[in-house]
């Protein structure tokens, strides 16, 4: 009857060529399209070196990352033109685990698609947030904040020469803005109001941004997000809960 094992292998092999022809057809039939450099079944060009492809494929290629489809560009004033004159066929993001979890089901503006939705909360920071009006209404915490920092430094240097990091006191200076104009607290850095409240807070956003950053595989090659294999989806839910 022959190795189950085996027969196994041979269906998941042929079947991951005919899912590779079709993406490849479908790729096909798109009216100029950028060059497509050779790639693997599947997994697309994941494991090529990006730099060495302009030199023989020219400035603007077009890969496959998985299951997603990944334009290269490498010349400046190419971008450029993308980001201007073409600005909202480039306005798309791909929906991805981290959009999911920390940006509530793709529906901040961030990570939002291009439409009504996304339209509706431009206008609102652009009013609510970002006008010339909200900005002078914040001037004054911007301003304390400051102050207290410019406290802090000289604080640290009263008892003569000493080393301070600039650094860190620089990096929380616009957190403790942020958190002073949504919540009236400062959890960064020196006098803090509430210590435990503000390790959980500092805690939680390291975690949040080490996730967000964190590449994820699933993303490309959806079977593997599958049972949650690499354990990231697990992780967001716990950071969000």
């Amino acid at each position: 009857m022959g190795d189950p094992l085996f027969y196994s292998l041979v269906l998941i092999f042929f079947s991951l060529l005919l899912i590779n022809l079709f993406i490849t057809n479908r790729s096909r039939n798109y009216k100029n399209l950028p060059p497509i450099p050779p790639c693997l079944p599947v997994i697309g060009h994941l494991h090529r070196t990006l730099q060495s492809l302009p030199a023989k494929y020219g400035k603007i290629q077009l890969l496959r990352w998985g299951c997603r489809r990944v334009v290269l560009i490498s010349s400046p004033l190419i971008v450029e033109e993308c980001f201007t004159k073409h600005d909202i066929a480039f306005s798309n993001r791909p929906f991805l685990l981290a959009g999911k979890h920390f940006h509530y089901n793709y529906t901040t503006v961030a990570v939002a698609p291009y439409g009504d939705l996304w339209r509706n909360l431009r206008r609102i920071m652009s009013l609510e947030i970002f006008s010339s009006l909200r900005m002078a209404l914040f001037s004054s915490i911007t301003r304390q904040e400051v102050r207290l920092l410019l406290d802090q430094i000289s604080r640290s240097c009263s008892s003569g020469m000493t080393k301070v990091d600039l650094k860190s006191k620089c990096i929380n200076l616009p957190f403790n803005v942020m958190t002073m104009m949504i919540v009236g607290k400062r959890y960064y850095g020196e006098d803090v109001g509430e210590a435990e409240e503000a390790k959980n807070f500092r805690e939680a956003i390291r975690d949040a941004m080490e996730l967000n950053s964190t590449a994820n595989l699933g993303d490309f090659l959806p079977f593997l997000q599958w049972g949650d294999v690499s354990g990231l989806e697990k992780k967001m839910v716990r950071v969000m809960g």
